[in-house]
């Protein structure tokens, strides 16, 4: 009986020792705290949706850049030429460059809407 009761005393010590350990973990200590688990949720959401932003703004592009680069499929081309022509507006200027490897910009540098 005694020896039950000993190995019985040794589980809830090791269990205390685990819990003490688990409270000390960061993970814990953010959420044992209201204010620091809505900063915490609140930059993780900016984070995550920045990110997706940025991610798809830049797969948006190259999917439509190398699409407007195959011309061997003629219905695909002229569709992706036109997304590109929504997506950059239209500017027009007469860039001239001189002998002397100077540069001269004439015109409207404002998007044609």
């Amino acid at each position: 009986m005694s020896d039950e009761r000993d190995a019985f005393l040794d589980e809830v010590a090791a269990l205390r020792r685990e819990i003490a350990v688990m409270n000390r973990h960061r993970f814990i200590k953010v959420h044992n705290s209201m204010p620091r688990l809505i900063l915490f949720q609140l930059a993780r959401g900016l984070a995550f949706g920045l990110g997706t932003v940025l991610g798809a703004s830049v797969l948006l592009s190259v999917l439509a850049w190398s699409l407007s680069q195959i011309d061997f499929i003629p219905i695909i081309g002229d569709w992706a030429r036109e997304i590109i022509a929504l997506i950059q507006p239209e500017i027009d200027v007469d860039v001239r460059v001189e002998s002397d490897g100077s540069t001269t910009v004439e015109g409207d540098t404002t998007p044609n809407e």
